[in-house]
């Protein structure tokens, strides 16, 4: 059985040959047996701009740099790899904080 996708993990996901492989983290809630099976994700970004949008966690399973909300995406789960670990609860609402100003959902 495959391994659970959460909130909050942070996977290597194949973004494409652009995109690179790289860093994102899982900002959905886990998916039903009736739904499609996508994950919403936050790259991680080492080319960091100093933007509203985003967040410097550091965690040492990353390399010095950023989560962007503005790069937020939605991929098929089986593009994701393995994990690299998990923010905490106060470091998700930090994200999650970018997230809603990017979408206009809080000012």
């Amino acid at each position: 059985m495959p391994e659970r996708i959460e909130r909050g993990d942070v996977r290597l996901a194949d973004l494409g040959y652009v995109g690179k492989i790289r860093p994102c983290l899982i900002v959905s809630v886990p998916t039903q047996e009736q739904e499609r099976v996508l994950s919403a994700l936050v790259p991680h970004t080492t080319s960091v701009r100093g933007t509203r949008f985003e967040v410097v966690i550091d965690k040492p399973f990353l390399k010095p740099g950023a989560f962007d909300a503005q790069g937020i995406i939605t991929l098929p789960t089986v593009k994701l790899g393995r994990k690299l670990g998990q923010l905490t609860s106060e470091e998700m609402k930090l994200v999650d904080a970018a997230v809603q100003v990017w979408l206009g959902l809080k000012p």
